[in-house]
């Protein structure tokens, strides 16, 4: 089953992998369940880290000393730079190096994200993420069990994307509700959808003779996949769902 990915400029996106002999070998049904439980366990880690990091950013009063400063700009860019640097490094990363770029990234995403402390409240925040959460977990355990071919969504999902990009900077100088309102229910609808893309093509691409090196690599670019999904679904149900100060 061929794989498209969503996401060129993180990386290639293996195919299903299988033995050298085209027969998975014994005990991979548990390989793999161990294998996707670290991925996951990487992206749970890093949403950790970044929440406790937005919301120092945010009581300490630091986030708000930055802004209109230029390193405001720079945590706001150095994410976007971060994960192009990652994704197209990632192949000849060490597994350390890698788990220290995604801490890393993860740490500017929350400091990034520390504003949302002023415009929404904190009960709402925390609302949005439980079903940020839900429907996350919903969307990859359907994708984990589906028989279905994903990947022939990869095309449409990719050019969703696009759009929902090009529509928000768009609508930074429009300042339109009605559009915002347009882009957060197409970027759930997306996002939930990549969610569901992306578990399968981490299922896909994990074999079982990969080496300690590849499979590391391999665990930490699903969880940056993953924990994109998550973060970008995140914000696009707290703009429809979130109550403002």
């Amino acid at each position: 089953m061929a794989n498209q990915n969503p996401y060129p400029f993180l990386g290639p996106n293996p195919n299903r992998s299988v033995g050298p002999n085209g027969i998975a070998g014994a005990g991979v049904a548990t390989d793999l369940r161990s294998y996707l439980i670290r991925v996951y366990n990487y992206m749970a880690a890093g949403l950790a880290l970044t929440g406790v990091t937005a919301y120092l950013g945010a009581t300490s009063g630091f986030y708000a000393r930055t802004v209109g400063t230029p390193l405001y700009w720079l945590i706001l860019f150095a994410p976007l730079g971060l994960v192009f640097l990652i994704g197209g490094r990632i192949q000849r990363m060490s597994v350390a190096a890698a788990q220290l770029s995604f801490w890393v990234f993860a740490a500017l995403v929350g400091l990034s994200l520390s504003g949302i402390f002023f415009v929404y409240t904190g009960q709402s925040i925390e609302r949005v993420f439980f079903i940020t959460a839900g429907t996350f977990g919903a969307a990859s355990l359907y994708a984990y069990t589906t028989r279905s071919d994903l990947s022939r969504f990869g095309s449409f999902l990719l050019m969703g994307l696009f759009g929902v990009i090009i529509a928000s900077v768009v609508n930074i100088f429009l300042k339109s509700t009605a559009l915002q309102m347009t882009v957060s229910v197409m970027g759930v609808i997306v996002f939930t959808g990549l969610t569901a893309y992306d578990t399968q093509s981490i299922k896909e691409s994990y074999a079982a003779y990969d080496d300690g090196t590849v499979a590391g690599r391999k665990a930490i670019f699903g969880a940056l996949r993953l924990y994109l999904d998550f973060i970008n679904l995140f914000l696009m149900l707290l703009r429809l769902m979130g109550n403002r100060r």
